[in-house]
């Protein structure tokens, strides 16, 4: 009988090694690519669309990562290299990749860097004290970078600036609100994933931009009453395209419950920024 078992936990060690192997190889469809800028650089990963054809403007996903993924290998983004494998994969999924064509990238910060300039470390948890200094400042650099990596793509006709979308978790999140703060006329929409906002400047300049905002109720590395304070301001102010899901149950790890919401993909694609020309 132990021999039995023992085959059995071997088998199913085999299994475990393939399927990571499998993710590994699919997650190699994201191409390796820099976009430097004078003497800065920014690593990123872009994810065409099957039979992607040049002649043609594609939807641009810019995705930004939370703080354990960042590094300068341009792989850990992706989540290669650690024991979770983030969301890359979930683009990779036929039910996404088939039915919305469009270009992903997944942009890498430096392991001595952040997507923002507030907050400034661990634990991320703001006050009603200091939450009216976040998103005044200017962007860090790998925040231009991407912003800039975002205006080449668009402006080579590689990327359609009218459907351009913007996603991030937890630290990404607060990267992502902070993007839209700064640039609120640029995105067609956005989701964020357990970030903060400065809830009393953005609803009002960024109130018009699409948002479906995620949420663990019980995040235990940042807390949710930013998120909830936002929507509650963006109702208040009338926001026609203001979304707001907070998860029973969960803490911080959210992005495989956001996932597999049926309804964000169509949601996110349904809309685009006429605003731009």
């Amino acid at each position: 009988m132990a021999i039995m078992d023992s085959k059995k936990i071997i088998a199913i060690l085999i299994l475990l090694i393939c399927v990571k192997t499998t993710l590994a190889q699919d997650l190699s469809l994201y191409q390796k690519a820099l976009f430097i800028q004078g003497k800065d650089t920014l690593r990123y990963r872009i994810l065409y669309p099957e039979k992607y054809n040049s002649k043609k403007v594609y939807p641009l996903i810019i995705y930004l990562h939370g703080a354990g993924f960042r590094g300068n290998n341009n792989e850990r983004q992706l989540g290669i290299g650690s024991k979770y494998y983030g969301v890359a994969k979930d683009f990779l999924r036929d039910s996404v990749r088939k039915k919305y064509q469009a270009i992903i990238v997944f942009p890498q910060c430096p392991t001595d860097s952040t997507w923002n300039k507030f907050p400034p470390s661990p634990p991320f948890d703001t006050t009603v004290a200091v939450n009216h200094q976040m998103n005044t400042m200017a962007l860090t650099t790998p925040e231009r970078l991407v912003k800039l990596l975002m205006d080449s793509l668009a402006g080579h006709h590689i990327a359609d600036p009218k459907r351009i979308y913007l996603g991030g978790t937890s630290l990404g999140a607060f990267g992502a609100y902070d993007l839209v703060i700064h640039y609120p006329d640029y995105f067609a929409a956005f989701f964020p994933l357990c970030g903060q906002a400065n809830v009393d400047l953005y609803p009002k300049v960024a109130a018009k931009v699409p948002i479906w905002i995620f949420h663990g109720a019980i995040d235990d590395v940042i807390n949710i009453w930013p998120d909830r304070a936002l929507i509650k301001a963006l109702r208040q102010d009338g926001a026609k395209n203001a979304r707001y899901t907070e998860l029973p149950g969960l803490k911080h790890d959210i992005e495989a419950r956001v996932f597999a919401e049926p309804a964000l993909f169509s949601w996110l694609f349904s809309f685009k920024n006429n605003s731009k020309k």
